[in-house]
């Protein structure tokens, strides 16, 4: 009879220290999402969120992924994603630069130490920077931080906001950090999203279940666990999906004797990107009205109507425009994205030197080139697949008028993503200490 080694995650006194730990430290984390901003209007913050709307609908988003720290306009209102997004842009300028592309070749250790180093420094202007746009983009609605500007008497409490704000979101990639050192290993980051979308889900149920009329409240929540269940099952099936390219790798000389070649494969993803192309569409979506919000009050007409119809297209999550842009953009950045990583990894001048080949390609840059084109046809699938479920939520809103599908898109691939990648961890740290399924039959 054959016997899980699962039964055994608790019995492993390491593997038991590690998940208290990260136990623990996604506790404090979601203590400190209750710690509000310093001069903030709660009830004004409420009132936006619950009044739909342009801003409403996309703030209501930025909540949910959140994990209600935007809701509650916590010091930890932007999470990790600074970090992530400037994690991007580190990876991005590396083709673009020849001294970071060399660096990355000749010393990839070093490198990558270096990277890590200015993802830290560039993470804080990014914080900052963020903290600015969403204050604007909630006092473009209502006055919820009332004594934030430019102004001479307001310089201090503004300073003291984004300054707040920025070491909330510091905090919480530390903790992060102590997660991935301490807790369940390199899943750190992942898991602070993960556990601020997860805390979330139940206010969205509570309010499938509080629909006044019975019959729409029946419609809502079979609707929504139908898509709940369509949408896991479509990312578990495109998240494993794979070309398997043959390779020929060469044999081995053992004294007097050569083995034969080895046949092997190499896995081409068909989301090689991830999550990453959504929260960059999102980063830059919000940009252009972050921006016109300084034109607004321009004495000019045409700039100040220019200015207003920016910020509604791009802050209505609900608006047809925006949902267009915004699949176009995760499928486009897929791509781009994609190519970028995978011209990092230059599988063909890495093939070349431990003298494997694709069969029928010359090794080398033919090599690469090959793979580029087979990588683009699979990914065109992934693309069209993270584009969809980009603007779910949205067009799921807008058939339903209900905000509690919000949870239904980017918010369900994190968590599936990270669930998938913890139960490979652990599952790889009980085979290191013998607990193998294989080992365990009687």
């Amino acid at each position: 009879m054959k016997r899980s080694a699962w039964r055994y995650l608790w019995s492993a006194v390491e593997i038991r220290n590690r998940l208290l730990i990260t136990f623990a430290l996604l506790v404090i984390y979601r203590l400190a999402a209750h710690v509000p901003v310093p001069g903030v209007d709660r009830a004004a913050v409420q009132s936006i969120l619950n009044q739909g709307g342009g801003a409403g609908n996309l703030l209501n988003l930025l909540d949910l992924l959140s994990g209600g720290t935007v809701g509650n306009f916590s010091v930890l209102a932007m999470g990790v994603y600074p970090y992530i997004t400037a994690q991007i842009i580190l990876q991005l300028l590396v083709p673009v630069i020849p001294a970071l592309q060399r660096r990355m070749e000749d010393d990839p250790k070093a490198a990558k130490e270096f990277q890590e180093r200015w993802t830290y420094y560039l993470a804080i202007p990014m914080a900052a920077l963020s903290a600015i746009g969403q204050i604007r983009i909630f006092n473009s609605v209502a006055p919820v931080l009332p004594r934030f500007g430019l102004e001479p008497e307001n310089i201090l409490p503004t300073m003291t906001t984004i300054i707040s704000m920025a070491a909330g979101t510091m905090f919480a990639i530390w903790l992060g950090e102590l997660i991935s050192e301490y807790g369940i290993r390199n899943q750190g980051l992942s898991l602070i999203i993960f556990s601020g979308i997860v805390a979330r889900l139940p206010s969205n149920v509570r309010d499938l279940w509080l629909e006044p009329e019975i019959g729409r409240r029946a419609t809502l929540i079979i609707a929504f666990v139908l898509l709940l269940v369509i949408t896991v099952f479509a990312i578990v099936i495109v998240t494993q999906g794979r070309r398997n390219v043959p390779v020929m790798y060469p044999g081995r000389r053992m004294g007097y004797r050569q083995s034969m070649p080895v046949k092997g494969t190499l896995p081409l993803l068909v989301n090689m990107s991830g999550m990453i192309p959504i929260i960059f569409a999102q980063s830059i979506l919000t940009f252009p009205a972050i921006i016109a919000q300084f034109f607004v009050a321009s004495q000019t007409e045409w700039v100040r109507t220019f200015a207003a119809g920016t910020i509604n297209l791009f802050s209505n999550s609900r608006d047809n425009g925006y949902i267009i842009i915004y699949f176009l953009m995760v499928v486009g950045f897929s791509f781009f994205y994609t190519d970028v990583i995978f011209q990092q990894q230059n599988y063909g001048e890495n093939l070349k030197k431990s003298g494997a080949q694709v069969p029928g390609v010359t090794k080398g840059a033919p090599t690469q080139k090959y793979l580029e084109r087979v990588l683009r046809r699979i990914t065109l699938p992934g693309a069209l697949f993270l584009g969809v479920v980009a603007v779910l939520p949205f067009v799921a809103g807008n058939v339903f008028s209900a905000n509690a599908f919000t949870v239904l898109g980017s918010g369900l691939l994190i968590v599936v993503g990270v669930v998938k990648d913890t139960f490979f961890g652990l599952e790889t740290e009980l085979k290191l200490r013998g607990y193998d399924d294989a080992l365990l039959v009687r």
